[in-house]
């Protein structure tokens, strides 16, 4: 099973979600992109951290 975690920084506001964008590691190409979050969980968060796992 392989583990990544990826970063994302907030982008932007919308009325019942907030978008973040991916912080690629140097020289890679974003894996996800942008990802939006509930506002009841997001919270003020300016950033967040997801985790991903091939389970293959």
């Amino acid at each position: 099973m392989s583990e990544k975690k990826i970063k994302f920084e907030f982008e932007k506001e919308n009325k019942n979600s907030v978008r973040y964008k991916e912080v690629p590691e140097d020289g890679m190409p974003p894996v996800i992109g942008s990802i939006y979050i509930q506002k009841w969980y997001a919270g003020s968060s300016k950033t967040i951290e997801v985790v991903i796992n091939k389970l293959d």
